[in-house]
């Protein structure tokens, strides 16, 4: 789960990924109006990980660096949806 955030080791992630990580669902959600972290670092990182083939659910919301109402919703249903499956 990521929330607002970035990729800062893109690199990295790509070599150590395992056979181990291989199917962990994220869920990935930023603001298009953020002054901390870009929402084109955002972007760049949620297109990062689907090149490396992670399944990413991808939200984004009409907001700055914070989280909102609608956010937890979508990472509530996404948490219920992983875990149903577990």
């Amino acid at each position: 789960m990521g929330l607002s955030g970035y990729l800062p080791l893109a690199a990295t992630t790509a070599a150590e990924r395992s056979m181990a990580n291989r199917d962990v669902p994220l869920f990935l959600a930023h603001g298009r109006f953020d002054p901390v972290i870009p929402f084109a670092r955002g972007v760049a990182s949620r297109d990062a990980l689907a090149a490396m083939e992670y399944d990413i659910e991808w939200h984004e919301y009409p907001m700055e660096h914070a989280v909102c109402p609608e956010e937890v919703v979508d990472l509530n249903d996404w948490l219920v949806k992983v875990l149903a499956k577990a």
